[in-house]
């Protein structure tokens, strides 16, 4: 408000010369100011003394004052409700709600920094941080190329590659490039006791089979058939085809045995193809401990379950197969790049050729009795031995 330059006791002393008959002409030209002026002051200040202009005057300066802090007021919970959907968490969100603030609402910085609570010095900060573009140039192909790899295992394969860079970096890196992996389906957890571990940690020692079943393009279904060396986590085989029956699943293991020699066990579900005649008589003229899972368990086969998600999430799902030569040549492809470059996070992020390799090194060192390191792989509960049941007559 623009300060007068006559004071109350000076407004009212005119006022009352006016009443005691002078001319208003005379008065505007007397005192130096224009009729607009004495009239309005009239309108005001008509029939008071001195006290009562101070008092209203008072009054007006504190209504001005009460408008001005409820303006304020009414425009900070403007901004603060503009900001409701944001987290002001980091310093960089928290300067983005300054500038948002600074351009939307017409604030002044002080101010838009005092409605949100944060120092001027955190807004005023800008990072010396070097941009790093090689290394999310780099980080964004190796992303491209294993689209289903989270930030783990891509840091995994920077350091390979000589990328000397802390875990926490790349995680930043990973996170500021947008390239978090989307989970496909929420995630079942398991129930009931847990698995024990596996007692003896030696190549061979357990073997996992079971089944995954895909299509091709043309809509025709196919099967791959996995066995995977519990301890090592290796891929040992992977045989597709549009049917496997139990005659082609005992000659397959046969095969597999004659190349790694025979596991101390072999798990798997109750599938008609594990519990046929044919795999019966073979388990018995073999030799070798089968054990089966409990009906409703996956769970208790969970190395190779976990293995055949693996393959559905990073291949399968991935992948259009064209036919049956298409889809050997992608999955020997995948497997061989499973076994020797892809790190696995339950062997310390070693590849599961690499950790078979150190097992067979150790040799005599390797005591009978070393537990696995990761996760537990054994059956749960007492292991049944399994008698084999006498094949049905035929016919």
């Amino acid at each position: 408000m623009k300060r007068s330059r006559y004071t109350d006791e000076q407004i009212i002393g005119i006022l009352r010369e006016h009443e005691a008959g002078a001319k208003t002409a005379e008065l505007c030209r007397k005192h130096g100011m224009s009729e607009a002026t004495f009239y309005a002051w009239k309108a005001k200040f008509g029939g008071m003394d001195v006290a009562d202009a101070k008092r209203l005057k008072a009054l007006e300066e504190e209504n001005a004052k009460l408008k001005r802090l409820l303006a304020e007021a009414m425009l900070d919970q403007a901004a603060l409700k503009d900001l409701l959907s944001r987290k002001l968490v980091t310093p960089a969100v928290r300067r983005e709600a300054v500038a948002h603030l600074v351009k939307t609402h017409r604030m002044s910085e002080r101010r838009a920094c005092s409605v949100i609570g944060v120092d001027r010095s955190t807004i005023r900060y800008r990072s010396h941080r070097p941009d790093d573009v090689e290394l999310r140039v780099r980080l964004r192909a190796l992303a491209g190329e294993r689209r289903r790899f989270g930030y783990r295992r891509l840091h995994v394969l920077l350091r390979r590659e000589g990328h000397v860079v802390n875990r926490k970096k790349t995680q930043r890196l990973y996170r500021e490039e947008g390239l978090s992996v989307r989970k496909r389906r929420g995630r079942k957890r398991a129930t009931g006791t847990r698995v024990p571990p596996l007692t003896v940690a030696v190549p061979n020692a357990r073997w996992s089979v079971d089944f995954v079943h895909d299509q091709f393009a043309q809509g025709r279904r196919f099967r791959i058939f996995n066995v995977i060396g519990d301890v090592t986590k290796e891929c040992l085989a992977a045989v597709v085809d549009t049917s496997i029956s139990g005659c082609r699943v005992a000659r397959e293991l046969t095969t597999l045995i004659g190349r790694r020699g025979k596991p101390g066990l072999i798990v798997s579900d109750h599938g008609t193809e594990f519990t046929s005649n044919a795999m019966l008589s073979w388990s018995e003229e073999a030799c070798l401990l089968w054990h089966f899972i409990a009906p409703g368990k996956p769970m208790q086969n969970g190395i190779c379950e976990a293995f055949n998600s693996k393959m559905r999430d990073e291949l399968l799902n991935e992948t259009l197969f064209f036919g049956l030569d298409h889809a050997r040549s992608a999955v020997a492809r995948w497997v061989a790049d499973y076994n020797e470059t892809r790190p696995h996070s339950a062997l310390g992020y070693q590849t599961p050729a690499d950790y078979a390799a150190h097992l067979t090194a150790m040799g005599d060192r390797l005591h009978a009795t070393e537990p696995l390191r990761r996760s537990p792989i054994a059956p749960s509960g007492q292991l049944r031995q399994f008698h084999p049941r006498t094949p049905a007559a035929t016919g």
